[in-house]
């Protein structure tokens, strides 16, 4: 084993526990790894910098100002609205129509806490008008805006193909006397292996999920007006149907990317998408700014970086080759799937989904190319391991967020979710394995 290759396995290992430990924010740690890896040689100089320039960062960075150009506007307000008209004093019918909601609005916005930040407050007021309990509902609006996240290809859920193809290209690229194929997930790949659990999302939270919820809540929690944003002025009317215009058009142009604007790239779709929500008003320059993610921007760089240090020092080879001989022992699909789906959602609980997934994805890719497999399902599959994990306040943001406004203790979300994670679990590993199987 070289030196070089103990050095990369040991700021691999000291970046999980930094994901793991929370002492510093997930951009801290990244930005810490590839400092790491580029001092002590693991990465060069120009290597290290060419992350910083992915299309990947780009992308994302600029279809959060996109999304959040369409949230400035009045479309899902005015929508929430109709929503209350048309539940009629039904639990299961006003809770089924706001999943629904928060599950398309998961699809155009990645973050589970923006979406259930945009429908909870609405859902919530036809709860008090219609003299249903808040803890009912906000475990199962919750677990929707966490559990279907980015899974249709529209919104941000189309960049999900792109993001990981951009892992598996940072490990393949860097491989020596590599001239095979490279695999490469598929626009409608991501929806494929997904799809089943999103439609088992909304049903289980809108009929059952109410009857693991308490009746009153467990934990008084302060709701009072003071909590809540200030309202925005309204947008121009011009304004108004330019950020609308803006994003679904982006959202379509992402689609048609693969088929029809081919000879365009998926992050220039994206920025001309932010370009024009400043252009046009529906954002100012500062609140554009503000939009960008840039700690998740730093994790991602941080994460690509590590999986083309893993694979030009060899040490994902060594990794591959450890989880891969427990795997050849077994040689069965869906044992191998649930290795890679219960691992990643165990780990969630006390850290950040995304950190999980990245910690993850490039140790599956690298035991699928030492097996000789196809890592396009188990990567899928570490996705949707990660993003079921809602057990604890630390698997992600929107947690604490649901706890607030249902006054939840940790026993509710234990009881409330348990039983959805072991079917969702059971669904995701069975679909995945079967249609984007590793062997």
């Amino acid at each position: 084993m070289s030196t070089q290759l103990v050095i990369c396995l040991i700021i691999f290992v000291l970046t999980c526990i930094g994901y793991m430990t929370g002492v510093w924010s997930l951009g801290t740690v990244a930005m810490t790894s590839i400092a790491a890896l580029s001092l002590t040689g693991c990465l060069t100089a120009k290597d290290a910098l060419s992350y910083f320039s992915n299309n990947n960062v780009i992308m994302i960075g600029a279809m959060s100002v996109v999304a959040a150009g369409f949230n400035r506007t009045q479309f899902c307000t005015n929508l929430a609205n109709a929503i209350s008209r048309v539940a009629k004093g039904s639990l299961t019918k006003v809770l089924l129509l706001y999943c629904i909601l928060a599950m398309l609005l998961s699809q155009m916005v990645q973050s589970p806490v923006v979406v259930f930040g945009i429908v909870a407050p609405l859902c919530m007021a036809s709860a008090d008008s219609m003299g249903i309990s808040k803890s009912k509902i906000a475990l199962a609006l919750g677990i929707v805006s966490i559990a279907t996240c980015c899974t249709l290809p529209i919104g941000t859920g189309a960049t999900q193909a792109a993001e990981l193809n951009g892992y598996i290209a940072a490990y393949y690229e860097n491989l020596e006397n590599f001239t095979g194929t490279m695999p490469e997930v598929q626009f409608f790949d991501p929806m494929k292996a997904r799809l089943p659990m999103l439609i088992f999302s909304v049903i289980y939270c809108a009929v059952i999920m109410p009857r693991f919820s308490p009746d009153q809540p467990s934990v008084k929690t302060a709701e009072s007006e003071g909590r809540k944003s200030a309202a925005k002025e309204p947008l121009p009317a011009f304004s108004e149907y330019a950020g609308i215009i803006v994003f679904f058009g982006t959202a379509v142009g992402l689609m048609l990317q693969a088929s029809v604007l081919k000879s365009i790239a998926i992050w220039q779709i994206c920025l001309v998408g932010a370009v024009l929500m400043v252009i046009l008003g529906v954002l100012k320059p500062k609140e554009a700014l503000k939009s960008i993610p840039v700690s998740m921007l730093l994790l991602v760089i941080g994460a690509l970086a590590m999986a083309g240090a893993l694979s030009g020092t060899g040490a994902g080879d060594l990794i591959g080759g450890i989880i891969a001989s427990v795997v050849s022992k077994v040689n069965n699909n869906y044992v191998v799937g649930l290795i890679f789906f219960v691992v990643p959602f165990i780990l969630t609980q006390f850290m950040s989904n995304r950190g999980a997934m990245l910690i993850f994805i490039p140790i599956a890719i690298a035991t699928c190319y030492k097996i000789g497999g196809d890592p396009r399902g188990l990567i899928i599959l570490i996705q949707a391991g990660a993003l079921t994990a809602f057990m604890t306040p630390m698997a992600t943001a929107a947690v604490p967020y649901m706890m607030e406004y249902g006054g939840y203790d940790q026993k509710d979300l234990l009881k409330g979710g348990w039983l959805f994670a072991i079917i969702g679990g059971l669904i995701s590993v069975g679909w995945i394995m079967t249609v984007l199987p590793v062997l």
